[in-house]
């Protein structure tokens, strides 16, 4: 029984699933190394990422398969699902032997759990486009933590870009200690952990309790419904929302 090991990242999947075609080599998984546990029964073959092998595999999803095919590869790994490369490894060699109708084949129960990863991860970035909260910072930027369960940082960033395009601006993944700079018409996204209190602008305090008073006041007591509030907006989220119950401005 063979096992693939990559990296971690989606350059190093991409290069894995050439390395099996090329190799004519059929892997029972495809893993991130962080997944790995160590058993006397399989052979691991660790993987080496290569860019132009990964932009290889990437073109031929797009021009054998169809673009929309490539979204739901990119959506599905950014599941960080430990099933992910596998999953897609499988949905692949199935999608280049039926080309575009593989979407349709959701029998198929790796391209049905190619799309159920995707759909979880599309319903959470729309969500967190509502849920960003940015603080003013006394540099002038605006920063915002988030939380959430798969990796979207990449999937939000160019909302906000087309949303904010004259401020400076940092969303931050605290869970994966990544986060997005963005400034003067250009983001990247790059490893950052921040530790202490943030250096807010003293104006943030006044917005924050205005905010608050707000979202207090426009609330129809008669109706507030907590269980369809939790529906819409799961507790889960809540930490770094400025009206939520508890949350205070922090220096």
């Amino acid at each position: 029984m063979v096992y693939y090991i990559y990296d971690g990242s989606f350059e190093g999947l991409l290069t894995a699933i050439y390395e099996a075609y090329y190799r004519r080599e059929t892997p029972e998984k495809i893993l991130s190394s962080d997944n790995v546990q160590n058993s006397l029964f399989i052979k691991y073959v660790h993987i080496n990422t290569d860019q132009e092998k990964a932009q290889r595999v990437y073109d031929a999803i797009v021009q054998k398969i169809s673009p929309s095919a490539a979204k739901n590869v990119l959506y599905a790994f950014l599941s960080e699902a430990q099933d992910a490369g596998t999953a897609i490894y499988r949905y692949l060699k199935l999608g280049w032997k039926m080309g575009k109708s593989v979407d349709s084949a959701l029998a198929e129960p790796h391209v049905f759990r190619v799309h159920a990863l995707r759909k979880k991860v599309s319903q959470e970035a729309g969500k967190m486009l509502g849920l960003v909260r940015f603080r003013l910072l006394k540099s002038g930027v605006y920063y915002a933590p988030i939380e959430p369960d798969f990796n979207i940082l990449g999937i939000i960033a160019p909302h906000f870009k087309k949303r904010m395009p004259n401020q400076d601006w940092i969303i931050h993944d605290v869970k994966r200690k990544l986060a997005a700079f963005y400034s003067q018409g250009q983001y990247a996204i790059v490893p950052f952990e921040f530790k202490g209190a943030l250096p807010l602008d003293d104006e943030e305090f006044d917005y924050q309790t205005l905010w608050k008073e707000y979202f207090q006041n426009i609330a129809i007591k008669s109706r507030i419904n907590p269980r369809l509030q939790r529906q819409f907006m799961p507790v889960r989220y809540w930490k770094y929302l400025i009206e939520t119950p508890g949350t205070q401005a922090k220096s």
